[in-house]
């Protein structure tokens, strides 16, 4: 009997509309492409049952009563909790698309909007969500290995990714050259990086420049 074949988790679009029959068509269509569909008819309706950790997007509708779009929005960002977010909004208002896409939406859908439209817009939402759940992980797995470091590993990588030789390190560190050579070897080996390129691409995840997003 084979392996278990693997296969990629559910796709979630939360649909948030007041319109019952916008819920109702557009959650449809996007059964119909092969997603899982959950609608709330308020943005407070969606806050209180927040998204699970599988992957998913948000269709967001603009304009609705109580708490528009755009403020829940601002409230996941506060809250930390990211989703791609897809806005539709019914009016061209383009301060609200601006604001909207200043905020990290990843579309701006004005009504009337082809199926093809919102379908190509979740794809791109999806993709979104699935590189930036991929580059948390690869994080994750790098700040592992970097608290596997001692102290004075710390200190080392820390001058060598600046550019330091061996003998300016040492000088800094008040070390023997030679002690910096066992330190750099330890430290490649437990970041398991393939050359200084490589260390100096981790260190910069680890720690971005001043003003990087």
């Amino acid at each position: 009997m084979g392996d278990p074949v693997a296969t990629e988790p559910s796709r979630t679009v939360y649909v948030v509309d007041d319109d019952a029959s916008v819920r109702k068509s557009v959650g449809r269509l996007l059964r119909t492409a092969g997603y899982e569909v959950e609608a709330f008819a308020s943005a407070d309706d969606f806050l209180a049952h927040p998204p699970a950790s599988e992957p998913g997007c948000l269709l967001l509708d603009l304009r609705m009563p109580g708490r528009d779009g755009l403020e829940l929005q601002e409230a996941l960002a506060a809250a930390r909790k990211r989703i791609p977010i897809i806005f539709v909004s019914g009016h061209g208002d383009v301060p609200s698309s601006v604001r909207a896409m200043k905020g990290g939406a990843v579309d701006f859908l004005t009504k009337p909007y082809s199926a093809e439209d919102l379908l190509e817009a979740v794809a791109r939402a999806m993709a979104k969500e699935k590189r930036e759940r991929r580059e948390e992980a690869q994080l994750v797995e790098l700040e592992g290995r970097a608290r596997t470091l001692t102290p004075r590993e710390g200190d080392v990588l820390r001058l060598v990714v600046r550019g330091l030789l061996n003998k300016q390190v040492a000088a800094e560190l008040g070390i023997s050259e030679k002690t910096v050579k066992v330190h750099r070897a330890r430290v490649m080996q437990k970041m398991r990086a393939d050359s200084m390129a490589d260390l100096v691409r981790m260190a910069g995840r680890l720690h971005p420049p001043a003003g990087a997003p």
